[in-house]
């Protein structure tokens, strides 16, 4: 059954909208929205009390029922929910476009800011907010003239148009690829069981996609070079118009950063990161680069050696290293050096057990307890919810869902989504966070359950640290709550707990063979750990690849640039691997460039920075059991959200400056 009260405050969420319930909720939180809006704006007598009140408490009571309507394109099951959702994307981000450009607005805002002693009398996070406001509406151009100002709100609706044609592309548009069995030489049994067919010329051949659980062991386990070659191919030439949007994306943004007084597009979204500036965050991305060539450069002579070898004894010439070489002989080497083999290693990471493990991991380190929910009203019978409560199981935390297997028209990644964003209500109560957990995991088969390997572990472990990120946070704005912190920290505590998957102590907790329900070996927990840092050199070569062109685009200040020349060149020189010979645009799938981290890509790295820090020197100095530094983990870092500067989190958590030592230490450089 639809239904359009869509708001719950510690209860199950309903998922089941039509698109009628979507098309009428976005009405109304425009209606709703505009009227506190001309309320304000015609305050004779501008307050705390009276203009930043209304206006933020409506974005916190307006958060899940905007979250959930915009959600819903990633998931759903039913074209035309999925339509109305992305609709609806569209229609609210060019209502915020339109609404954050009113000057009566912000001519409210900015008396409240400049009237010292309103601002003196407010508590830290009440000012952070008054200062974020007029942040905000200074970028949104207010300050502009009429003719700028609509020019700019023109720019921005065209912008967010891209950007949700852009994703859907990404999430709808499925490489596939007819293989025989013997194109198929090196990949394991489990790799056929249960895979269709199709039958051409007489001849059955597989059909293999560019979903994860497809194209990952086929790029890293088929040892014929040209079938690596065909599925990498038929994964970089997906959705070619997002080429011509993402050069549009580029151009207008750098339309936008002028018209607002910047002169890249990377210096304005930098001006509210930990960086500051685009030459800090290049000198650090450069500054990588060059210590790990040192890696990357010993690493790619082994490589080399081996393809040049195996060349060689089947009679043929050798010519490069290309993009669809790393994955199978970077495994190979794996094999060689560490006896590592990932399809025995998998067998003993059943999804079921693992995630039962991590969760009673986290419940220990962070206090919580999570109870599992039977027949959850969710969007899919994949789904899973748990309910967190504090350990003591007294005072309940939020909902968790878990939606790890893929289908048809989900999204295609690996991500957590906040539907109900925390917050305090004008009641003293609190609105209650719900975080999902999209992944694209391999699906049991006839024969075996869902098994990971345990990269699946790690990406696991990192999703679910920004869950918890958002369920132990408490704030009095919804804006503030959890993840809301710098772009180049958010990756911080999620990057922090993937160290846990490297720890023996932890895999002995829920490695167990699917089969024999034997514990993982000791031999194979010692190999599994020894190989942590294989390929680093290589491995952060090219996200460094990915960051600088992500700066490069956007730093440009006239003129244009070719997005998808400038992208094949920079990753060629900095991965050290050739794209071939056959044209190829893998930025078009590149998300993260229309999504939340435009010149910010840099973050990831910066962010390893200080999660190796807090690894380092609290959890393995005390234990990473250690119920007091979870606590305290808990209190200075995820707690506080965005209501402070990550920089006074960081410190009060360290006690002391951050400084990168423990990184360059953690990937096998030793530190200065």
């Amino acid at each position: 059954m639809h239904s359009t009260q869509l708001k719950t405050k510690g209860s199950e969420l309903n998922f089941d909208l039509s698109p009628e319930d979507i098309n009428q909720t976005v009405d109304r939180l425009i209606a709703e929205s505009t009227a506190i809006c001309d309320q304000i704006a015609s305050e004779p007598n501008p307050t705390f009390e009276t203009v930043i009140l209304p206006f933020e408490t409506c974005n916190n009571r307006q958060a899940t029922d905007y979250n959930m309507v915009t959600f819903l394109q990633d998931v759903s099951t039913e074209k035309d929910v999925r339509d109305a959702s992305a609709a609806a994307t569209e229609k609210l981000e060019a209502y915020e476009i339109e609404r954050d450009s009113r000057k009566d607005l912000y001519a409210a805002v900015n008396a409240v800011y400049n009237n010292k002693s309103e601002m003196d009398k407010l508590g830290n996070e009440d000012r952070r907010l008054v200062e974020k406001l007029i942040l905000d509406f200074k970028n949104a151009g207010v300050a502009l003239s009429d003719s700028d100002r609509e020019q700019l709100t023109t720019y921005k609706k065209r912008l967010s148009e891209i950007k949700i044609q852009f994703e859907r592309n990404v999430s709808t548009q499925v490489g596939r690829v007819l293989f025989t069995r013997e194109e198929l030489i090196g990949l394991p049994v489990s790799f056929f069981e249960d895979r269709a067919t199709e039958t051409v010329d007489g001849v059955a051949k597989y059909i293999v996609t560019t979903k994860t659980p497809d194209y990952l062991p086929v790029i890293r386990y088929a040892a014929i070079e040209n079938t690596r070659r065909r599925i990498s191919l038929a994964n970089s030439q997906r959705c070619p118009e997002n080429i011509a949007l993402l050069q549009e994306t580029v151009e207008l943004r750098l339309k936008v950063a002028q018209l607002l007084g910047y002169k890249s597009y990377a210096e304005l979204e930098l001006s509210t990161k930990m960086a500051k500036t685009p030459k800090t965050a290049v000198d650090f991305l450069n500054d990588l680069r060059t210590k790990l060539n040192v890696l990357g450069k010993l690493e790619l002579e082994q490589i080399e050696e081996l393809k040049r070898a195996e060349k060689a004894a089947a009679g043929e010439t050798y010519t490069d290293l290309f993009r669809w070489d790393s994955s199978y002989y970077s495994n190979i080497i794996k094999q060689r050096e560490h006896s590592i083999d990932m399809e025995e290693i998998k067998e003993y990471f059943s999804l079921e057990a693992v995630t039962r493990g991590i969760l009673d991991i986290y419940q220990n380190m962070l206090g919580l307890h999570f109870a599992k929910v039977e027949n959850p009203s969710v969007w899919h019978p994949d789904v899973v919810l748990y309910e967190v409560w504090e350990a003591d199981k007294e005072s309940f935390l939020g909902h968790l869902y878990l939606d790890l297997f893929p289908r048809e028209n989900k999204f295609s990644h690996a991500a957590m989504s906040h539907i109900r964003t925390g917050h305090s209500n004008h009641d003293g109560s609190f609105e209650y966070p719900a975080s999902v957990m999209l992944a694209n995991f391999p699906k049991a088969t006839s024969s075996t359950p869902a098994l990971m390997q345990h990269s699946d572990v790690v990406t696991l472990m990192h999703e679910l640290g920004h869950a918890f990120h958002r369920i132990c946070s408490r704030t009095k704005w919804s804006r503030f709550h959890g993840t809301s912190v710098e772009r180049d920290f958010v990756e911080a505590p999620s990057q922090m707990l993937e160290n846990w998957a490297w720890e023996p102590s932890v895999l002995r907790r829920f490695a167990v063979h699917y089969k024999t329900g034997e514990l993982i070996p000791e031999d194979l927990i010692k190999r599994l750990v020894a190989s942590k840092n294989h390929n680093a050199g290589l491995g952060n070569l090219f996200q460094v690849a990915m960051a600088l062109y992500d700066m490069k685009i956007h730093m440009i200040e006239d003129g244009t640039i070719d997005v998808k020349a400038v992208y094949n060149d920079i990753r060629d020189e900095v991965s050290h691997y050739k794209s071939g010979d056959e044209d190829s645009w893998t930025v078009a799938t590149f998300a993260h460039l229309i999504g939340g981290y435009s010149a910010g890509y840099y973050g990831y790295l910066w962010s390893e920075v200080y999660s190796a820090d807090m690894f380092e020197t609290r959890f393995l100095k005390n234990g990473i059991d250690n119920p007091h530094t979870g606590m305290d983990y808990r209190r200075e870092i995820l707690f506080p959200g965005g209501s402070r500067d990550a920089s006074v989190s960081l410190e009060k958590f360290l006690g002391r400056k951050p400084d990168s030592s423990a990184y360059m230490r953690s990937i096998g450089l030793a530190s200065d």
